[in-house]
């Protein structure tokens, strides 16, 4: 899979053809999230449903969520190898298809009642996952620098649309699946092949020219422009950034992951549990414009300290109202809303803090810490719930946030010093 140039590449481009190409990327990302987050967001809600189904065991459904979090994991790397080479669309398409075969397997696998071809299929799901990190820095590519936080924010806010669409997509799924014959909810994930193949379509007609091959090509003619990146690399700026997004991932699935089993050990009902997740998935995409606005206002580096302040905010209060049930759904949307802003600001600080040539590298690595880090917070919050209870977990948590709110003090101390500043640049060189 190849990608086109601007016709007249061998003459300079001019200012009304980036801007061009900028408006139709960012509509093509936009719409291949929208397309892959609705299949996403009615497989991955189905699938700790049929594991338990096929292989009989309630005790084996949460693996769903940890196959597809490895999946993502496994990607992130090779995607971002891929777009290097080749650029983004054959990177995202590639991601959509891959994901496409999971669906089919899923499907296979139910039919067959073969578990372990089941749990194969869900780590190829993930790797959808994978594709929506990279989307977000995809639409960051061309970006001006004073607009990178609001373009990438726009990206993230659109998993809304997927995320609210896509559970309640079970019910029409599993009745066009028994009407072909499939197993009670297999027929769900035929709506996932739908989308993703849908998306990989997306992806190559609309992201061309290649928005990551054209900032390269601007780089090269024009090394001072806004889309080549800085001049000079940021290693702390990278460093960071990744710290953010990492810890801030960790803090959230942690605390997700555990609250449905917390409110069900206390009477709630499922109901509740409902709408408690559905407003933490409010708060995680809703307000990205709000945090991706704030970035290129106030700056990426005040966004994650608004978005560490909430998560101790909330942390601090569910350790505080474990008991009550408006107290836990409160401090869950306040998480979502302080990972938003951490994610979303983060993400922009890694994106500027490198060139164009290494951008989607570096870019891959920190989707891969992200993806790992959520999966080391959600097998490890399961013991500390079990010893210390919700609250305790909660307050366990405050520890991640304070780390991130550590390396923010730590990398504005080394602004204030114009010495280890220089050092820094030194080193950089």
């Amino acid at each position: 899979m190849t990608s086109e140039v601007p016709a007249g590449a061998s003459t300079p481009l001019d200012e009304a053809e980036i801007a061009r190409v900028r408006r139709r990327s960012r509509i093509a990302i936009i719409t291949g999230q929208v397309l892959a987050g609705i299949g996403m967001g009615s497989t991955m809600s189905a699938g700790a449903l049929l594991i338990a189904a096929v292989s009989g065991s309630e005790a084996l459904s949460g693996m769903a969520a940890t196959m597809s979090t490895i999946g993502a994991a496994i990607a992130a790397v090779p995607l971002a190898a891929l777009a290097t080479r080749s650029g983004r669309a054959p990177a995202l398409a590639t991601g959509a298809i891959i994901a496409a075969v999971g669906a089919v397997v899923g499907i296979v696998a139910a039919v067959l009642g073969w578990t372990l071809l089941l749990l194969a299929g869900v780590v190829l799901l993930g790797v959808g996952t994978a594709v929506n990190l990279q989307a977000r820095f995809a639409a960051t590519d061309l970006s001006e620098p004073n607009r990178r936080g609001r373009d990438l924010s726009v990206v993230v806010w659109s998993t809304t649309v997927g995320a609210v669409l896509g559970p309640n997509l079970i019910g029409p799924g599993d009745a066009v699946g028994q009407f072909l014959g499939l197993p009670p909810l297999a027929g769900v994930y035929l709506f996932t092949v739908a989308a993703q193949l849908a998306a990989f379509v997306v992806y190559l007609v609309g992201l061309r020219p290649d928005p990551l091959r054209l900032a390269a090509r601007i780089g090269a003619e024009r090394p001072a422009a806004p889309e080549a990146g800085p001049r000079e690399a940021d290693p702390n700026g990278v460093a960071v950034g990744m710290v953010s997004t990492s810890l801030s991932h960790m803090t959230m699935v942690a605390i997700m992951a555990m609250t449905p089993v917390h409110l069900v050990n206390h009477g709630a009902g499922l109901e509740l549990v409902g709408l408690t997740i559905s407003l933490h998935v409010l708060g995680m995409y809703a307000f990205s414009p709000l945090w991706g606005t704030l970035a290129d206002r106030l700056g990426r580096e005040a966004t994650i300290a608004i978005g560490q302040v909430l998560l101790l905010g909330a942390l601090l209060l569910l350790a505080v109202g474990s008991e009550s049930e408006v107290a836990v759904a409160a401090g869950l949307f306040t998480i979502g809303l302080g990972w938003s802003a951490a994610n979303v600001a983060g993400s922009t600080l890694i994106t500027e803090s490198v060139d164009v040539a290494s951008r989607a590298r570096i870019q891959g690595r920190a989707d891969l810490l992200m993806s790992a880090a959520g999966a080391i917070g959600g097998a490890a919050a399961g013991l500390v719930l079990a010893e210390l209870g919700y609250g305790g977990l909660a307050l366990t948590a405050t520890a991640l946030a304070a780390a991130v709110l550590g390396a923010l003090v730590a990398r504005l101390s080394r602004r204030a010093d114009p010495a280890e500043a220089a050092d820094s640049a030194d080193s950089a060189e």
